[in-house]
């Protein structure tokens, strides 16, 4: 496995991350029902991000190896621009050829130090749902748990979403 690094989300990152979706069941497990239409036609990143990006409560990234090629995608955003000891990460996303060789696991090592020593959080939350095994088991090797779950209604069905959490020491 390459080193990997994170770096500020680029507009022109949009094409790639949005090529490594290959159908729509992986385009809900990725985005639930954020984009919601199957195929991408490569901008949505794009669209999706602006309004956060705006607020500043958005902080896209990509995962590139040690020339520049992006080989993973995130972002982290505030869900409560009045509480920014909390954090939650989203559209956690490898390149299809990567996938299972521990790349998502260093992307998200990254991404927690990220959180705490940037943005100075205290804990991390997410949402996976519970027909994406690969996932769950990778944010969970990270030190993800559970805390809940609820159904989540999109155009292909009800899905259970499973709420984790990691809190961030000192």
């Amino acid at each position: 496995m390459q080193s990997m690094k994170l770096r500020e989300y680029r507009a022109e990152d949009s094409a790639i991350i949005c090529s490594w979706i290959k159908d729509e069941e992986s385009l809900f497990k990725w985005s639930a029902d954020r984009i919601g239409k199957f195929p991408l036609e490569g901008d949505e990143l794009n669209k999706e991000y602006a309004k956060g990006l705006r607020r500043g409560s958005h902080f896209p990234l990509t995962a590139v190896d040690d020339d520049d090629v992006p080989v993973g995608h995130m972002f982290i955003r505030y869900p409560d621009l009045n509480d920014r000891s909390r954090v939650r990460f989203g559209f956690v996303i490898v390149s299809p050829e990567l996938r299972g060789k521990g790349y998502g696991k260093q992307m998200l090592e990254l991404a927690k130090a990220y959180a705490k020593e940037v943005l100075k959080a205290e804990k991390i939350t997410l949402g996976v749902f519970a027909n994406n095994d690969s996932a769950r088991h990778c944010y969970e090797a990270v030190g993800f748990r559970p805390v809940g779950s609820e159904m989540y209604k999109m155009s292909v069905g009800e899905w259970e979403c499973i709420e984790m959490m990691m809190e961030l020491r000192a």
